[in-house]
């Protein structure tokens, strides 16, 4: 039988198919004792709404492949991090048209208040570019952000640093 770790690390993400909750970094940690799996997953923010279908997903995998008794935690804390996206899920995203998230900010203390939008240069996926401009702070999901290439013109989403 595959180890429970294995099949939970081949469960994709509902919103971004081409990695796996392993490659987001969401997928924290699988246990197996006593016929028991239980598997530790972190949401990407607050109010998520693939956490279902990631768990449902999660369940449906590990019993298809033999596993009776299957828990889905939560973890909330640490919280997740874009710089928890591995490197071959940043590849993936690319390749998919993605540009991938920058280093997420660090901070201590306080958390500055601003008015505007944080300047950013984000290289097109597609060209290569950094000549790239917000359209949508939100894209298809609250994680991604539309923009536009201003040298090949083309649209595409970027997965932002958090």
């Amino acid at each position: 039988m595959v180890t429970a770790a294995a099949v939970a690390a081949t469960v994709t993400d509902p919103e971004l198919p081409m990695l796996t909750l392993a490659d987001l970094g969401v997928l924290r940690s699988v246990s197996e004792s006593d016929g028991r799996v239980v598997v530790a997953i972190t949401p990407t923010y607050t109010g998520c709404p693939a956490m279902d279908t990631m768990r449902d997903d999660l369940e449906h995998a590990l019993v298809s492949a033999g596993y009776a008794d299957v828990e889905i935690r939560t973890q909330l804390s640490p919280a997740w991090t874009s710089d928890w996206i591995s490197a071959s899920g940043r590849q993936k995203l690319a390749s998919a048209g993605i540009a991938p998230p920058g280093a997420a900010p660090r901070r201590s203390g306080p958390i500055p208040l601003t008015l505007s939008a944080p300047v950013s240069r984000i290289p097109c996926p597609l060209c290569g570019s950094e000549d790239t401009e917000e359209q949508s702070r939100f894209g298809a999901t609250a994680c991604k952000a539309l923009r536009r290439c201003r040298s090949c013109a083309e649209p595409f989403e970027h997965v932002k640093e958090i």
